[in-house]
């Protein structure tokens, strides 16, 4: 019998809930207190299950393993005045067997953790096995499954772990409590809730489904290099061709395969397209650094769609609902100014090298600084420019730098480092948004060469944008304040949220992954963290 509910179960979880959301409210799903008081009286008041605090404590004593979701279940039934949760007066109620079954396929969540006691559970839902687990064992036990996978699926890896390796983008609040509100109101949001979950991790769980069932379709077959100085241009004709069509049918750059072995019309656009997704240069030829990119394992893009996952469940969904916000993804060096969900400009950018990564941040940019001063940090005084002054008595004169008040600055003008515009968002880091001299650099594939600020490409584009609407900042005054003759502030009369994000993946609104380089090395120490430990 058991088998069979959960059956139903499965099937109800995969197609509809109808009879599961009859009460549902979407208009609950704010992240606020909860309503719960008609949550007890369909369900919790009707149950004979009795819990209290000293049941909950022998209950830990009993299954130390789960000592660790101790405290989060206490909650659970704190604000429940210690009623049930997952019986009724007919027994489970049909959610335990939803949130079973989910459980049981955390791998579609990216995830490979094995829950303590996990038998025990098993023995719940099973006629396969004797189950001799009291109501309140099987009653705290489900409530430390739920809290399992939440912290799983919804929260992520330890907060501080997190910022060890340096990801300081606000963590959302998340209160295990009122996500199991809204989940029993509104059961459906098991497989989708945005509400809780930054959007983008459902559209890289659904391209984990796709690379996984390329792997098992084996299709993935390494492309033999000729050469790593031979270029394949449009009309070539060589075996090396058909290998390369037959991955972008497969990566679904290409609608068919041919099977031609002529590079035609129709594989020249499906380049352009993979060259697109993958942060290439946009040309029609085929070099050795293609097909190597090609030629990655698909298990090893499977782990970065797993590493970014994970990175989204650290991410406040309420980052990206204001009105405007820029955000910039570091490894892809883009940029992106969007106003009520759309895009109102892009722009290439280049980050923090090595040895000065670029942080991972959210602040607010608050003013505009053109025709700007540049304050010399120490640590390039120290370990840069007291070495060209040693060589050349006219360093400081040739590059526009002097003294003030102790302190080495650059003076405004066309060859200022930091351009003829600077965006002020305040962080400890001491970076900025700001303008070049050296625009040739954009034209490079890798942009890593900042000493941790970030340089804009359309610098002046943005400061447009931004005061469009600003009647004291007309183009002619913002024109003559980029003159390079003075430094000149505008105090923003309304601030513009600034995310950097670091995401190796990413999936467009088509359904599109792109990969890029993960410049600061992070994604396999993220995979550690994730599948260190089988069982937690």
């Amino acid at each position: 019998m058991k088998n069979f509910v959960l059956s139903v179960a499965v099937i109800l979880f995969g197609f509809s809930f109808a009879n599961v959301s009859s009460i549902r409210n979407k208009n609950l799903m704010a992240d606020k207190t909860f309503p719960t008081q008609e949550l007890k009286e369909s369900i919790f008041d009707k149950s004979k299950v009795a819990i209290d605090s000293t049941i909950v404590y022998r209950f830990f004593k009993k299954y130390n393993n789960l000592k660790k979701y101790k405290s989060d279940v206490i909650a659970l039934y704190k604000k429940r005045n210690y009623n049930a949760i997952w019986h009724d007066h007919e027994g489970l109620i049909e959610f335990a067997n939803l949130l079973y079954s989910k459980v049981n396929l955390l791998e579609e969540e990216g995830l490979k953790s094995r829950l303590a006691y996990k038998d025990k559970i098993d023995g719940i839902f099973s006629d396969a096995s004797v189950n001799d687990l009291s109501q309140t064992d099987t009653e705290l036990l489900l409530s430390s499954m739920y809290v399992f996978y939440a912290k799983k699926v919804y929260d992520g890896i330890d907060a501080e772990k997190v910022k060890e390796m340096g990801w300081f983008l606000p963590r959302k609040n998340l209160s295990y409590e009122n996500l199991l509100d809204s989940l029993l109101v509104d059961p459906e949001l098991l497989r989708k809730n945005e509400q809780r979950l930054f959007g983008q991790y459902y559209k890289l769980r659904d391209v984990l489904k796709k690379y996984r069932q390329i792997k098992r379709n084996g299709d993935w077959n390494p492309i033999a290099i000729d050469s790593l100085d031979k270029t394949y241009k449009p009309s070539d004709s060589a075996a090396i061709i058909g290998q390369i069509r037959q991955r972008l049918a497969i990566t679904g750059d290409l609608k068919v395969d041919s099977k031609s072995n002529v590079y035609d019309a129709e594989l020249m656009a499906g380049m352009v397209n993979y060259k697109k997704r993958n942060g290439f240069n946009i040309d029609y030829l085929i070099a050795s650094k293609h097909i190597q990119r090609m030629n990655i394992p698909i298990e090893k893009h499977i782990k970065t769609i797993i590493a970014n996952m994970e990175r989204c469940r650290w991410i406040d969904p309420a980052l990206t609902k204001t009105e405007e916000y820029i955000i910039i993804n570091i490894p892809s060096y883009q940029f992106f100014f969007k106003k009520n969900g759309k895009n109102e400009l892009e722009s290439k950018v280049f980050v923090g090298k090595n040895m000065t990564e670029t942080v991972v941040l959210s602040s607010s940019i608050s003013k505009i600084v053109f025709s700007p001063y540049w304050n010399i940090p120490k640590s390039i005084i120290e370990n840069e420019i007291k070495d060209a002054m040693a060589l050349d008595e006219n360093y400081l004169a040739k590059h526009n730098i002097e003294w003030n008040k102790g302190n080495a600055r650059q003076k405004p003008g066309p060859k200022n480092s930091l351009g003829l515009i600077k965006f002020v968002f305040p962080n400890s880091e001491d970076i900025y948004l700001h303008d070049t001299p050296s625009k040739d650099l954009f034209q490079y594939e890798y942009r890593a060469y900042s000493h941790g600020c970030i340089n804009l490409e359309k610098a002046k584009e943005l400061a447009l944008l931004i005061l469009k609407d600003d009647p004291d900042w007309p183009l002619e005054r913002i024109n003559e304040a980029m003159k390079g003759e003075k430094e000149t502030v505008c105090i923003l009369k309304k601030k513009i949220p600034i995310h950097i994000g670091y995401f190796t993946a990413w999936v467009n609104d088509a359904g599109e992954i792109s990969f890029y380089n993960d410049i600061y090395l992070r994604d396999d120490r993220l995979a550690e963290l994730l599948f260190a430990d089988d069982i937690k």
